[in-house]
């Protein structure tokens, strides 16, 4: 990735200023006055990582402008030794850029949080449901390459074994940073098994990525707000499921949000689980309404967020993935839903993270 002459300006700036705070460190007058010390120290380490990896960056262009210049020798050894390097020295320069922009945009405090996942079957009937199943195991193998957990709070099968709902609870490093991008509405296109004449469908499911809540969000719920009912739970667990009523829901009366937990023996723990996803809900609800407020003057980054939104399609009879927000479409399918959830996350980022960068240097005026 090139670096805009803005940006280049902002980076050696930065340098600079790093450059200048060395040389006041090393002055005794500095050194006596724990509190400048205390400062100075505080912004050297806010630079440090910044300025290293720009300094890496200029030193790969200035060698990948050597190695350019080889490529089109006329031994080809030397040839071939040229355009590996050159392969070699791009990758690594992506690299550095992907840090550049990720240090320099402000980070949303919310991404390192665990999250609640919850997909639904929309239009499409049992097609829709199965395609929730499809979506739901693509999530969980993602989640399995990234080291994460995955704990089922509550789920609705429907009659052929896919989901008319599915909530769970992810928990790992940075979860909620790489999931966000799923909210929406995703669209499936192929030949259902229920279809004799091998017509194509259309189905669709909505996802909601939920940050977890901090513990006093779930606390500062009013008990006078909340009706709470138990039930048996249903589906798989054997007899206890039958004669316990373990399964809890919570109504929250303002607002009509209704959630339910039964995957747990405990009725209490299942109380538990549904008042986190309760606060969850309840903070994407104010989140939802301060974006629509500022809407008319703010320009949203990678789609809304909005479940009703249409983010994604997949296409099985031409084996492909579109993502209508950047207009990325991919070929593969089959290895996206195998959980290799990379190959369209990391572009979202990469987008989200440059316009982030141009509206902040905008709102900074830099």
């Amino acid at each position: 990735m090139e670096i805009d002459a803005r940006l280049f300006e902002r980076l050696q700036a930065m340098a600079d200023e790093l450059a200048e705070i060395d040389r006041a460190l090393a002055d005794a007058a500095v050194a006596a006055d724990p509190e400048q010390l205390r400062r100075l120290m505080t912004r050297r380490s806010e630079l440090e990582e910044v300025v290293s990896t720009w300094e890496r960056w200029q030193e790969l262009k200035r060698e990948l402008t050597a190695v350019e210049s080889l490529v089109g020798s006329t031994d080809p050894e030397l040839r071939a030794l040229a355009i590996e390097e050159r392969g070699r020295l791009s990758e690594e320069m992506t690299v550095c850029s992907e840090r550049l922009l990720s240090a320099l945009v402000p980070q949303d405090p919310l991404d390192a949080r665990a999250v609640y996942l919850e997909v639904r079957a929309g239009t499409g009937g049992e097609e829709a449901a199965l395609f929730a199943a499809d979506l739901f195991r693509m999530y969980a193998r993602y989640a399995e390459r990234c080291g994460w957990e995955v704990e089922i709070l509550s789920m609705s099968e429907s009659e052929r074994g896919g989901y008319k709902e599915i909530i769970a609870h992810v928990v790992g490093k940075g979860v909620y940073g790489r999931l966000k991008f799923e909210s929406g509405g995703h669209r499936v296109q192929r030949v259902p098994i229920t279809e004799s004449q091998g017509r194509i469908h259309t189905s669709a499911c909505t996802v909601a990525v939920l940050p977890e809540e901090e513990e006093e969000a779930v606390a500062a719920i009013d008990p006078r707000e909340i009706r709470i009912d138990v039930f048996r739970a249903s589906g798989a667990g054997g007899q206890h499921v039958n004669r316990t009523e373990s399964a809890v829901r919570i109504t929250h009366l303002p607002t009509g949000i209704v959630v339910e937990c039964q995957e747990d023996r405990s009725q209490h723990r299942n109380k538990a689980k549904a008042l986190a996803v309760l606060a969850a809900r309840l903070a994407e609800r104010r989140r939802a309404e301060q974006q629509a407020a500022t809407a008319a003057v703010r320009r949203q980054l990678v789609g809304s967020g909005d479940r009703s939104d249409r983010i994604r399609t997949y296409n099985f009879p031409q084996g492909r993935v579109t993502d209508h927000r950047i207009d990325l479409t991919l070929y593969q399918l089959d290895e996206i839903l195998d959980g290799n959830l990379d190959l369209l996350i990391q572009p979202l980022q990469r987008v989200a993270r440059a316009e982030a960068l141009a509206e902040y240097e905008r709102g900074s005026g830099l």
